[in-house]
């Protein structure tokens, strides 16, 4: 009997094929407006690392102007000074923990095969690689002894090592980055955590980083800093030695604790550290210590922004609207199948069967639009990143879930718009149809 619903709802879409067409598109361009929009929500606020995500926690300290809040209504600072950093550092408090920040410098390769070129790199501490999980191709991250001797090591993306490698195993080669001649001791695998969680200061969509170093390598050798830098008071001095001992903050501080009652004691602890420091005359601001977890930062920080959110919701009014013309639509093509209808009930057909025929029928419908609508919602998303580049060109990817939602999408709501058609449809009085017949 099904097979025999899918005949009659393929004989009547043949029939018609301009309304049917008309109802394909209708529904084709409400499905990819939302799901263009959706997916890009979607993939800003998913989960970067779900695996350790409510173990790794972001540390902000209350260090700012007395007289006012680093942002409202009572925010710390989004990043800490590294006077603060190293101290907490030094104390080894959390399990695993790293000091970050941004530097850009020129990577100047052997050779005249390849010219120099500008390279955005990161500073942090040998336990950032294992906290973020992050994968290598080649070798692996330096070690805690090398952050202690500033030994001159860094780990390269793997892009970087293709550019100036050829993608070849690069570890135990030297490579010019900056004033620095530098051994490799790493290459990374394909790294790209949407969002990038590590550093939403820079920016939560922007590209990982082309080359990593220990953090204090940028601090001694005083390279180019690249990241965020906010100063509620200016340094009492030019040099970059009263910069990184002013009030400024520039770096990020993540640590790992795997338990709710390591939480606890490193927030003891912070209090405690806060405490002490207030008795140098620093952090003049009430207690405002904050330790949140990777999906609290994001949202935190807003990375799906309100604005987003309110384009989601205006694509998916866009999409009532379409189905409401395909409600129009569906009416008129089933009412002017009233003869046929009047003609299947005096031949025995129940309400029942005409209704579940004209579902299915609906149902096609909803496939057709769907499957436009995959295609509208590629093009959007092809657009999006062709528009804004690196910046937030990977989340114009539809993983399955996103294909899958927007078929069961695009058929539910087809169905759920031709209830009305179909009943008015399946309430033709047969007796009337056919005298006029």
């Amino acid at each position: 009997m099904l097979g025999y619903y899918f005949r009659l709802a393929f004989n009547s879409l043949k029939r018609n094929p301009v309304l049917s067409s008309l109802m394909i598109m209708a529904i084709g361009l409400g499905i990819g407006a939302s799901m263009t929009t959706i997916t890009v929500t979607y993939m800003m606020g998913t989960n970067p690392i779900p695996a350790k995500s409510e173990q790794l926690f972001y540390v902000q300290l209350d260090s700012w102007d007395p007289e006012r809040p680093a942002s409202e209504p009572n925010e710390p600072p989004d990043q800490i000074t590294y006077i603060d950093g190293m101290n907490l550092m030094r104390d080894k408090k959390a399990f695993r923990q790293t000091l970050n920040s941004t530097v850009s410098e020129v990577i100047q390769p052997e050779g005249d095969d390849i010219k120099p070129f500008d390279a955005m790199g990161r500073t942090s501490f040998a336990d950032f690689f294992t906290m973020f999980d992050v994968p290598f191709l080649y070798g692996n991250g330096w070690n805690e002894s090398d952050d202690n001797n500033r030994e001159l090591v860094t780990v390269l993306s793997k892009a970087t090592n293709e550019k100036v490698f050829g993608g070849k195993n690069s570890v135990g080669q030297y490579i010019k980055i900056g004033p620095l001649q530098l051994r490799i001791v790493g290459v990374l695998n394909d790294w790209h955590p949407v969002p990038k969680f590590y550093d939403v200061t820079t920016g939560a969509f922007n590209e990982p980083e082309d080359f990593y170093i220990p953090y204090n390598l940028g601090i001694e050798y005083e390279l180019s800093r690249a990241g965020n830098t906010n100063c509620w008071k200016s340094p009492e001095g030019d040099t970059f030695k009263e910069f990184i001992n002013s009030e400024c903050v520039f770096s990020q501080m993540w640590v790992e604790l795997p338990t709710l009652s390591d939480k606890q004691d490193y927030l003891d602890y912070l209090t405690n550290y806060v405490n002490q420091q207030k008795s140098l005359g620093r952090f003049e601001r009430p207690l405002n210590n904050q330790v949140r977890n990777v999906m609290e930062w994001m949202e935190n920080q807003q990375v799906v922004s309100d604005q987003s959110k309110v384009i989601t919701s205006l694509a998916l009014m866009f999409l009532v609207v379409c189905l409401l013309n395909t409600v129009g639509l569906l009416l008129s093509k089933f009412l002017g199948k009233s003869a046929e209808i009047g003609l299947r009930r005096a031949l025995g057909a129940s309400r029942n069967e005409l209704f579940r025929q004209h579902l299915i029928e609906s149902s096609i419908i909803g496939l057709g639009g769907g499957l436009l609508g995959l295609f509208l919602a590629w093009c959007g998303l092809q657009g999006i990143a062709a528009l804004w580049g690196d910046q937030i060109g990977q989340l114009a990817d539809m993983d399955w879930v996103m294909v899958i939602s927007a078929v069961v999408l695009a058929i539910f709501t087809t169905i759920i718009a031709a209830l009305y058609p179909t009943w008015r449809a399946c309430s033709i009085a047969p007796a009337s149809q056919l005298k006029v017949q």
